[in-house]
């Protein structure tokens, strides 16, 4: 998944536990050669070699629903969440330390829009030849669950599943405590801005902060908005709770991508949530709750 990634597992055996996770981290692997935009021979690079050429492929279950929930995300989103806008890293070298050419990016756009391709599952399209696809807001988070649920089908009560920060509690720990989960800083390396006491549930984020260029004090973050080719630059982190990881990761990009809007769209989504903007000003309903809790401090270690 090219990040730290980690399962933390209780049971009444280590050989037990050592044998779930093995199951669990065997079926990551698994995703991650199917979809993953690096290996020539994915599943995905199948797919990105018909839609250069600009033709049609069918697709198994798993492919399909991974489309299906994109393109609900795409609605959901006005199309900000957009699985096809992954060609901008043509563009964008976050390595660099330079921005791209303007002509460059805007050349790019009509490669760019959900809406192009014809979907009609388990068929997919692709009418405008030099388009191409990218799981890379969905597989991960969707691994995380699909480990989790591995584990809980194992007998497993007690644990959780960390890909990169994307985290499935699987239960609470051993002894029925909340895992301590440090939201990081977006701003402060080693810092952390909220300290969250999960038994149950998942949690996922998104930032500015992990691959960015700095340009004259300016921060330009790898959110990229597919209608102008260029970062957001409203929000620099967003975290969400929810009961699944696939859903917090895809509602924390989406709050991204909508800029000054994203902080009403989450409280109307209803999720549990935290965000920060770009000068620091810290929000969401999970500061909301501990101010009228009186519980964790909103920064400070863990």
């Amino acid at each position: 998944m090219g990040t730290p990634c980690e399962i933390q597992l209780f049971a009444k055996t280590g050989a037990k536990a050592r044998r779930v996770a093995d199951s669990a981290i065997a079926d990551v692997h698994r995703l991650e050669a199917l979809y993953s935009r690096y290996r020539s021979d994915s599943f995905l690079s199948a797919i990105n070699r018909v839609a250069s050429a600009g033709g049609s492929i069918t697709v198994d279950e798993v492919t399909a629903g991974l489309l299906n929930y994109s393109s609900t995300c795409y609605e959901q989103s006005d199309g900000l969440f957009d699985i096809t806008s992954g060609i901008l890293r043509r563009a964008w070298n976050f390595k660099s330390g330079a921005l791209p050419d303007d002509r460059q990016v805007q050349g790019l756009l009509d490669k760019i829009g959900w809406h192009k391709l014809r979907w009609n599952p388990p068929v997919l399209e692709f009418p405008i030849p030099g388009m191409e696809i990218d799981f890379g807001g969905v597989v991960k988070e969707y691994a995380v669950d699909r480990a989790a649920a591995l584990c809980r089908e194992a007998g497993i009560r007690h644990g959780m599943v960390n890909l990169g920060g994307d985290i499935k509690v699987i239960g609470p720990r051993a002894d029925g405590s909340s895992w301590r989960i440090g939201i990081r800083h977006p701003r402060q390396k080693e810092a952390l801005i909220h300290t969250l006491l999960l038994r149950e549930g998942a949690l996922a984020s998104s930032g500015d902060y992990e691959r960015c260029i700095m340009i004259e004090g300016v921060r330009y973050g790898h959110v990229l908005n597919p209608k102008t080719g260029w970062p957001v630059r409203y929000l620099s982190s967003v975290s969400v709770v929810g009961d699944f990881c696939v859903i917090a990761g895809s509602a924390s990009t989406i709050a991204m991508l909508k800029e000054d809007k994203g902080p009403a769209w989450l409280d109307a989504m209803g999720l549990p949530h935290l965000w920060v903007d770009v000068h620091g000003v810290a929000g969401g309903s999970l500061v909301e709750r501990e101010n009228t809790e009186d519980s964790m401090p909103a920064s400070g270690g863990a």
